[in-house]
């Protein structure tokens, strides 16, 4: 005997904003809007507790942008809340030069989670300002579209989206036009520690410090740089000087430096190259080059610099017992701090 198939329909109500960020999705994935929602309702039941128990940072939500850093090239370097915040977003953009160039942060993210999709960002790279301030608008105008949408947008970019980074105007300029926007960063890490990590430099210990500087053209390498390594405590990283190695290389000698300074160029890309500062700057390196000039004093001694401990003094001998005791008056007065 057989029996007939019930189907039982169920009505769901949806805010507008998760209607428009469900028809986003189906036309993104090319499936029909019932069957996202079956999906969902499937993955709900097959695994419990669904999204709305998860935390609001594993979880997507409508308007949000996410600045999220994917390491300096190494794809093992992208930390597991960078690839939730992949994986959860509705769009994921990484700026790019031209819109059929594969930007670095980009082909970090295909080898990484080849299972996301990363659309393009291109970005003017131009050296006039007015040009740079333009074109980074009409990009938070898109963002800030998708956002209007119900999507939530996460942006790429390489090391640390707030350091030397293209995110921080990317989200002022979508904050001016939808000032109540939710902005969230996940950090990531950068090339310095990545090449202190792989050339066993220590950065700072005890009462050393630190400090993270350009060395582009036009930078005041003979002055500011030269202030900075006058500090023997203070260690100096170095971005974006690959033009001018054979001028560092010149300034961390003058200052005693060289020794122990190490550069990095492409860290985790193809061609990379990693090494004392000395061998590399035989002539200028690209853009993406590292260097760290550690500090030279303000740490603890190391154990073999510690001075030798001293064997106890052994007790002061005692009067024999048959010999009297010597009166108080004839013991050697003991020492008085000054001024007593």
């Amino acid at each position: 005997m057989s029996y007939p198939t019930w189907v039982r329909k169920t009505s769901v109500y949806l805010p507008d904003h998760l209607k428009r960020a469900l028809t986003a999705h189906a036309a993104r994935t090319r499936r029909s809007e019932a069957e996202v929602l079956r999906a969902a309702v499937e993955a709900e039941v097959a695994t419990g507790p669904g999204a709305a128990s998860l935390p609001p940072t594993q979880r997507p939500q409508p308007g949000r942008l996410v600045g999220v850093g994917v390491g300096p090239g190494d794809p093992d370097l992208v930390t597991v809340r960078a690839l939730t915040a992949l994986r959860r977003a509705d769009r994921v953009l990484a700026p790019a030069t031209a819109p059929d160039a594969v930007g670095r942060a980009e082909a970090i993210v295909r080898e990484a989670a080849p299972d996301v999709r990363v659309e393009r960002a291109p970005f003017v790279m131009h050296p006039d300002p007015v040009a740079r301030a333009a074109a980074m608008d009409d990009i938070a105008a898109s963002v800030a579209g998708h956002l209007d949408r119900g999507e939530e947008v996460a942006f790429i970019t390489l090391g640390d989206p707030l350091t030397y980074s293209t995110f921080s105007a990317l989200a002022d300029g979508v904050r001016r036009r939808r000032p109540g926007t939710v902005v969230d960063v996940v950090p990531g890490i950068m090339a310095f520690q990545s090449l202190a990590a792989r050339t066993e430099t220590t950065l700072v210990d005890e009462r050393q410090r630190l400090t993270i500087r350009t060395a582009l053209d036009g930078d005041d390498l003979s002055g500011d740089l030269a202030r900075d390594l006058s500090d023997p405590t203070r260690t100096v990283v170095l971005y974006k000087g690959g033009r001018q190695l054979p001028a560092l290389a010149e300034a961390a000698a003058a200052a005693g430096r060289l020794d122990g300074a190490v550069a990095g160029e492409l860290l985790g890309m193809t061609g990379e190259r990693i090494g004392p500062l000395a061998d590399l700057a035989t002539g200028p390196a690209g853009y993406l080059a590292t260097v760290i000039l550690p500090a030279t004093a303000g740490t603890a001694p190391h154990p073999h610099q510690l001075p030798r401990s001293q064997p106890a003094r052994p007790e002061a001998a005692q009067p024999p017992r048959s010999q009297p005791a010597q009166p108080e008056a004839a013991q050697p007065e003991a020492a008085q701090p000054e001024g007593a």
